[in-house]
């Protein structure tokens, strides 16, 4: 079986600050994470393509990625951020097309999680954005925390034309153990047929301690709301080594599907991302 890992980062702190990592718990991330880095584990765990996605909201680091992705055997696809609300987002998607690696561009992301607005996706110059994306045939992720599922699946209805794809499950609160309302939440986003779910980020979630049973209800939720063929695996490396390397990550999200036919399991590790995001 294919493995198309869907969701990993790189940053280099000589090039910029990553300023979203700080505290005692984030300080093992206060380090470089790159593709060379990345690249034996993923063979390793038997992954043969990722899409590699934006960590900061810095127009720079898209041209960057593609240049990355342009070099490398590994990446297949960037999920890359540019200001939705600029009047002319049309036309700077068109121009990172034109740029080495341009051809790797398969979606367009945005710190959500981190506006303080609760309803930023549903503000006129943030769609007006999201239909600009749509229109240039890219995907868009969500990266929301659970309070912002209902906003999420308000924006999906109102934008048909655009697939959205949720990471990391919306950050389910599993080191709470709780799973409401977020269970009902991403089951009513789900309902939007325009719509997908990232496996991945649980680790994170969950903190230490975590097990892989403990991350079995959340993933049973989004198996069940969206369908294999509605869902990608995804590392979240380098985010996932504050609790796990990159192969028991791989491993966990085997372990995690082993009930599913095999079939629903290529859908999960292949088809959906490369559906998704154009990845061949």
């Amino acid at each position: 079986m294919r493995i198309i890992d869907a969701h990993h980062h790189v940053w280099d702190l000589s090039v910029r600050d990553q300023d979203w990592v700080t505290g005692p718990e984030l300080a093992p991330l206060r380090r470089n994470f790159e593709l060379d880095e990345l690249a034996p584990q993923a063979r390793a765990a038997g992954v043969d393509a990722t899409v590699l996605v934006q960590t900061v909201t810095v127009a720079e680091e898209t041209p960057e990625f593609l240049a990355l992705a342009h070099g490398s055997d590994l990446v297949a696809g960037v999920v890359g951020w540019t200001d939705l609300t600029a009047p002319g987002v049309a036309d700077t998607l068109a121009a990172l097309r034109e740029l080495p690696g341009g051809e790797h561009l398969v979606g367009i992301r945005h710190q959500v999680q981190g506006e303080p607005d609760t309803g930023w996706l549903l503000r006129p110059d943030v769609r007006r954005g999201l239909a600009a994306v749509a229109a240039a045939g890219l995907a868009y992720d969500l990266v929301v925390l659970p309070h912002q599922l209902p906003v999420a699946a308000a924006v999906a209805e109102q934008l048909p034309e655009l697939t959205f794809v949720l990471d990391h499950l919306g950050k389910p609160p599993i080191a709470d153990g709780t799973l409401q309302p977020w269970a009902a939440d991403v089951r009513a986003l789900a309902a939007r047929p325009n719509t997908v779910c990232k496996l991945s980020g649980m680790v994170g979630e969950a903190g230490a301690g975590w097990t892989t049973e403990g991350l079995r209800p959340y993933a049973d939720t989004v198996l069940d709301a969206f369908g294999p063929g509605r869902l990608m695996f995804g590392s979240d490396w380098p985010v996932c080594v504050l609790g796990a390397s990159y192969g028991e990550v791989v491993d966990t999200a085997q372990r995690l599907t082993e009930g599913l036919s095999a079939d629903e399991r290529r859908q999960v590790f292949e088809s959906t991302a490369s559906r998704v995001y154009g990845i061949v």
